[in-house]
This record gives structure tokens, sequence and C-alpha cells, in this order.
């Protein structure tokens, strides 16, 4: 038995990826054109004849299904018959879509099922994500108010381009953005200016003797008018520097200096970008030519990004701020930190910052 499979874990519940498979309109955006056979009413063509590992159109019609968990579709395809299976698995972020296609009859050639299942793959890991991110923006309630990413959205009834949102979300939208705009003007209202630097310091015997009696006698009565303290050097004598004996260094006291690790380095990339998230990798090298120490990568966003699907870390997030440890790495190797970041930005960049042991990583 001749099978070919692909998977992918998605920030999206099952429901919507269901909708995404079964829907013609949503097929058509991130598989290939689809439409309805005329001679053979329930049966699908798929116009794949120009994707990697095809040859020609594949006609599908569905011989099971479970809504929103399975569905499988007996497939034909320049004379080879196949079982396509498509299995929904929910996930603590969302689900797991797995594809498995079993070859009944005919054959493929080794090239031509390497670059079936690449198909699939990309598909599976780039194209739909990018389709789910943008059918969830289109369930965006402006009014869900503090509920993150993860919260699931209302749900739509899917009825092509995104019906207007009326005066209620407009309204909403201008309060919120006259409250960012309030608050900000606030803070900068309220920001701290820095103390006046003077040519003469204070002694710090004068500060510690000044007492509460002393403070209330310099204030001014109504009425009066009260002479500004000159700041002369004898308001605050300095204190005489007399030479003290330093404690001798004994041979031998002191612990002998310890040659230096090596010095660690990091690469940040976005390896796959998409409508409200990225896939992103941090390379940490060993460049010298000893065994390292133990490091940690801190990476900062500056809006509500989460990532999850983390591999080759140990990591915590708290707030805007994500932190990667690790193993030592030996001289010449590097580990490769690999996790998935869900923004609510329509287009996200990537974070602020990105340091590794307080350096900054390259590629940023």
């Amino acid at each position: 038995m001749i099978e070919i499979s692909a998977q992918v874990d998605l920030f999206h519940p099952a429901d919507r990826v269901w909708h995404a498979l079964t829907d013609r309109e949503l097929l058509n955006r991130w598989f290939a054109d689809t439409t309805a056979a005329v001679d053979a009413p329930g049966r699908l063509l798929f116009a794949t004849a120009e994707l990697p590992g095809f040859d020609d159109v594949v006609g599908a019609e569905v011989v099971e299904q479970r809504a929103p968990e399975m569905v499988t579709m007996r497939c034909l395809e320049a004379g080879r018959r196949s079982l396509l299976t498509c299995t929904l698995t929910p996930t603590a972020e969302g689900c797991r879509l797995s594809l498995r296609e079993t070859l009944q009859d005919g054959e493929w050639s080794t090239e031509l099922r390497a670059a079936r299942e690449q198909s699939f793959q990309q598909a599976l890991a780039n194209r739909l994500p990018a389709i789910l991110d943008w059918f969830a923006f289109q369930q965006v309630d402006l009014r869900r108010g503090e509920a993150g990413m993860t919260a699931e959205l209302p749900v739509l009834e899917w009825a092509g381009a995104p019906k207007p949102r009326g005066r209620r979300g407009a309204v909403l939208l201008a309060a919120g953005v006259g409250v960012l705009l309030a608050g900000g003007g606030a803070v900068w209202a309220l920001r701290s200016e820095p103390p006046e630097q003077t040519g003469a310091q204070a002694s710090p015997t004068a500060t510690a003797t000044m007492t509460g009696s002393t403070a209330a006698s310099s204030r001014p009565t109504p009425g009066t008018s009260s002479a500004r303290p000159s700041r002369t050097a004898s308001a605050s004598p300095r204190p005489s520097r007399t030479p003290t004996a330093k404690p001798s260094r004994t041979p031998g006291s002191a612990p002998p200096p310890q040659p230096p690790g090596p010095v660690m380095t990091a690469h940040y990339e976005n390896v796959n970008s998409r409508l409200l998230g990225y896939t992103a990798e941090v390379v940490v090298t060993n460049p010298g030519d000893g065994t390292g120490a133990d490091w940690t990568v801190v990476v900062t966003f500056s809006d509500d990004s989460e990532i999850g699907k983390v591999s080759g870390a140990e990591w915590r997030q708290d707030g805007q701020t994500v932190t990667f440890t690790g193993s030592a790495v030996p001289a010449g190797k590097s580990q490769t930190i690999r996790f998935d970041v869900r923004d609510s930005a329509a287009f996200a960049k990537g974070p602020a910052s990105c340091a590794i042991d307080g350096r900054p990583c390259e590629g940023l």
C-alpha cells in the first residue's frame, strides 16, 4: 500500500478549519480551483494539472464524513484511483490537520510521489493558515473587549465579502482611538523631568542632620520674603581625604583568574510570514573553541503577540517578553529555536528586540 501524508498544527478551532476544507470558495483560495462536475452531481473537479506532483485534473467525491472531524474522498486522476482522508484533532491551541492519500489502483513514480507530498505540505503549512487568518479576520467582533487571540471568535455565516459593521462598530472604534490618545497624553503630561544638576553637591552629613523643624523654619511665612541661601564652599565643608591604610594582599589570597568562556551568538529570522502571524527562528551558535555555558535568549514584542509550537529550547512568556533557555552548545555547533507567533496586527513584522545573554541578536 502506497501512502502520502502531511500534517500541520493550526491556531484555529476545528469548525473553522472544517469550513476551509468543505467550502468551495475557500478551497479555491488555498488549494486549487474547484468546480462541480456537470455530468456527475456531487462530484468535484480540482484544477491540479499545473501543481507539482499532479498529472491531470483530480475528480473527487465524498464517501464518508463526520463534521467537523473527518472527511474521506475517492479521487480519480490520470487513470489512478486513491482515497484521500482529512482528519481534524482538537489541541490546546487549536487543532491538528492530518492528510493521508492512499493509492488503490495505478502507481506513482518516486519523483511524482515526493512532489505530490511536498505540494500537500506547502498548501497545509503556508496557504491554508493564511486563508484561515484572513477568514478569522472577517469574523472579528469589535465588541470582544479584552479577549485575546486565543479566545474563540464569534462565527458568522460565510457570505463572500465582509458585511459593513454599521454605526455601532464605527462609534466603538472611534471611542477606542480616543481612549488611546487620552492615555498617551496623560502619560506624557505626568512624565517626570530629571532633577536640575548644579555645580556644588550637598554634603551627605548636612543632608543626614536635616530635621523636620529645620525644614519648617526655612519656609517663608505669608507676607515676608526669604533670602535664597547662597551656595558657598563653607556651607557644605568637604570631608578631608586622609589617606587610610589599605589591607595588604598577600600572595595567594586572590583566586586565580579564570579564562573567559566562548561568547555565544544568535541570529533571528522570520521564516514564514502570513496574516495575523508568522514563524520565526533563532539560531544560537558557539563560534569559539571551547564548550559554552548555558545560554538565555530574550525576545521582546511591542504588542500583544503570543507564541506557541516552540522547539529547540525551554521557554516562558511573561507579557511581551519571552525567555528561551538551553544547555551548552559544543564548539563550532549551533542550536535552532523555532516558534510560531500569533499577532493581532494584519501584517506582523517581528519582535521589537532579541538578545542572547544581554547581547543583541543578528538579523533583527
